[in-house]
Formats: C-alpha cells, sequence, structure tokens
C-alpha cells in the first residue's frame, strides 16, 4: 500500500511539475512518519523514500536505531529545543525548523565538537497564527544576518506550514511569500547563506507547494494513512 501511494503522489508532484515549467527531479519528498512505526518506514525507504522526518527527538533516535541499516537521511522537522541538540548535531542531515538565535548557537557549537557542518533551514511564520513557531516574514532578513557568525550552521533556505484549510488555494499566498522571501535572500551575500531550499506542503496542499517553487516537501497522510490515535 505504501509503495503504490509513493506512486501516486509522485504521480501528483509530476504534474504539478509540468503546470509549473518544472522538473520533478527539482522536488525531494520528506516522508513524515511521525508516530507509524519502524516497519512502515522501512517500507517507505525501500519503496525509494530515503529522506525521512520526524517531529520528535526521542523518536527519531529510536527509529534511527531500527533502521540503521537503511539508507535514510533523516530531517528535524519540529520545534526543537536547544538541549536536544546534542542527540542530532553528529548526523543530522537537515534542521528544518531554526527560528532562535539560542538555538543556532547550540547547533554551532555541537557541530563544532562533531566536525561538520549543520544544514537548516529558516522557519517563516507566514499565517501569522500565534500557535506556530516561527520567524515573522518581515524580520527573516535581520534574523539570518544575525546568524552570520555561526560558522557550524549552512542556511540552506527556508520553511514554513500552511494554514490547514479546505481549499488547497488558501496556502498559495503563504507559499508566494515565501518563494519571494527566499528571493531577497538570493540577493544577500553572507558567508554560512546558500538558500536553495523551499520547504512547504504537506499532503492537503502540496500541489500548490510544487506551482509555488517548493524544493522539499512534508508528507505523511498521504503516504502513510491516518495517524493512529492515542487512547
Amino acid at each position: 500500500m505504501i509503495s503504490a501511494n509513493i506512486d501516486r503522489v509522485r504521480e501528483r508532484i509530476a504534474a504539478a511539475c509540468m503546470r509549473a515549467g518544472r522538473r520533478p527531479e527539482d522536488v525531494t519528498l520528506v516522508a513524515v512518519t511521525k508516530t507509524f512505526p519502524p516497519d512502515r518506514v522501512r517500507e517507505a525507504v525501500r519503496a525509494g523514500v530515503c529522506d525521512i522526518g520526524e517531529n520528535y527527538v526521542q523518536e527519531l533516535l529510536s527509529k534511527r536505531e531500527a533502521l540503521a541499516e537503511e539508507p535514510v537521511r533523516w530531517h528535524f522537522i519540529g520545534h526543537l529545543q536547544s538541549n536536544k541538540v546534542r542527540y542530532l548535531a553528529d548526523w543530522v542531515t537537515m534542521v528544518q525548523a531554526l527560528e532562535s538565535v539560542s538555538l543556532a548557537r547550540e547547533l554551532d557549537a555541537r557541530a563544532a565538537r562533531a566536525g561538520r557542518t549543520i544544514d537548516a533551514l529558516v522557519e517563516v511564520n507566514t499565517t501569522g497564527e500565534a500557535s506556530k513557531y516561527g520567524v515573522a516574514p518581515d524580520q527573516v532578513l535581520p534574523f539570518v544576518r544575525s546568524l552570520e557568525e555561526f560558522k557550524g550552521i549552512r542556511i540552506r533556505g527556508l520553511m514554513t506550514i500552511g494554514p490547514f484549510l479546505p481549499d488547497p488555494e488558501g496556502s498559495r499566498p503563504m507559499f508566494r511569500l515565501l518563494r519571494e522571501l527566499r528571493e531577497t535572500l538570493s540577493r544577500h551575500r553572507q558567508q554560512n547563506l546558500d538558500p536553495v531550499h523551499l520547504s512547504m506542503g504537506m499532503t492537503g496542499d502540496f500541489e500548490v507547494a510544487v506551482e509555488e517553487g517548493a524544493t522539499l516537501l512534508r508528507i505523511g497522510t498521504a503516504l502513510f494513512g491516518s495517524r493512529p490515535r492515542k487512547s
């Protein structure tokens, strides 16, 4: 079932790319596996989805151990507390939720100890909802400038969460805003800045995200089905 779902999602991505005049190979599918067991994650990886996103550190660590033999690129996509960075810094592929200088400082320090550079995306609150994390759109450039001293992180672009509306078109203004913000960043010269990526779009609105320039799609339900309810 998961393999068939992946094929269907890839077909929809390809169709959205065609509408936008883009290449499907420029869009990476990140499977969001929160609450799904390792055997289902393994099935997705063996069906060709090697970028896996997790929201919680403990769950990520558990699945990484269970899937140690698989060629997984792990993305942390939730709100990351500074005191949890030490668990991820040696190996995480990308941190998709950078939204504070204190987190950047800890990532930088841990990267230095690990002898590596950590790729990160700045999270932007494009909806203005108080319940969501992220930097305000008008503060993105000042925030990025404030991170210039941190050589252990590489700012690879921007990430946002859409507004969860019944009509996916409701997400288009937010996705377009994120693309415009990346274009602004691309004109800014900074040693640790290489703003290639736009991480936006989930199961309900990923086709609109592709049309607006997404390079990373965070998709869970369309691949794995509804998440199990907590008892």
